[in-house]
């Protein structure tokens, strides 16, 4: 048995085919991690949510922002965009069912044996693993009850941007999501900077720095995979976080590391 955890799909079910065959993805041994956004921008966001959900017993995903929009919208909290690619999956006889499918998935995912971490943005560096899988329970709690239009009501925002344990309420929440889902640089203190989307530079002298790349970052040498940003390529360090978002709905490659032995693969996409 085989894991292969996969980046970003954003609707790109095509590829996603493609490296499935490319590793002889066999459903019935071997197990698919998906490290969020598996839908929106892309072609064929309703097509990926079917054929995931028909093989839903080996597969294991975290929500993205892509797919928490899809929530917001569904729920009427939030309208769709101009690029969106999401009225397919909200006008389908099956929409409900795969989007109560996808508001039960987790934040962050951790398998002990195997012995790594899968989560969208990032952890970060103030956050032990232990307080990141409780903050993300607390989520990932509020979106399956009754409380998740109150929620999604008020997800969006970029405050507060730096964690204290004795926010609460909405604040904390959004907090946790924004981490989780939407984060690429903070500083040592996990305060965010939300507006930079560019790959890390090497002459940088800000005390922001992408998240994984703090030294004294409290989840040590645990084993992360991370989707979220495309402008990596692929490239993080230290060794021990894998940047599997490498860009396929914008004609990148679409990519999956093979957990058991941590060799990569990629099929390019148009």
């Amino acid at each position: 048995m085989s894991t292969y955890a996969v980046g970003d799909l954003q609707g790109c079910l095509k590829p996603l085919h493609k490296l499935l065959d490319k590793v002889a993805f066999d459903p019935n041994v071997d197990r698919l991690w998906l490290a969020g956004d598996l839908v929106n921008r892309g072609p064929k966001s309703l097509a990926t949510l079917r054929f995931l959900y028909s093989i839903r017993h080996c597969v294991t995903a975290v929500l993205g922002n892509h797919d928490l929009h899809l929530l917001a919208v569904a729920w009427g909290k939030k309208r769709s965009g101009p690029s969106d690619t999401l009225d397919a999956i909200l006008t389908a006889p099956d929409g409900p069912l795969l989007i109560n499918w996808l508001r039960h998935m987790k934040l962050l995912h951790t398998d002990h044996e195997l012995g790594y971490t899968m989560v969208h943005a990032g952890i970060p560096p103030n956050w032990t693993l232990p307080e990141a899988t409780a903050h993300a329970r607390e989520v990932e709690a509020v979106l399956q009850s009754d409380y998740i239009e109150e929620f999604l009501s008020g997800m969006y925002g970029n405050q507060p941007n730096k964690w204290k344990n004795k926010i609460i309420g909405q604040d904390r929440l959004r907090l946790i999501t924004n981490y989780l889902t939407r984060m690429r640089f903070c500083n040592a203190e996990g305060e965010l900077e939300l507006t930079n989307k560019s790959a890390p530079c090497s002459s940088n002298t800000s005390e922001f720095l992408p998240w994984f790349e703090h030294p004294n970052h409290l989840c040590g040498g645990q084993r992360i995979v991370f989707g979220h940003w495309a402008a990596l390529e692929g490239k993080a360090e230290p060794e021990h976080v894998t940047a599997l978002d490498t860009g396929c709905v914008w004609g990148g490659c679409l990519s999956a590391m093979r957990l058991n032995d941590g060799e990569i693969f990629r099929v390019k996409c148009k």
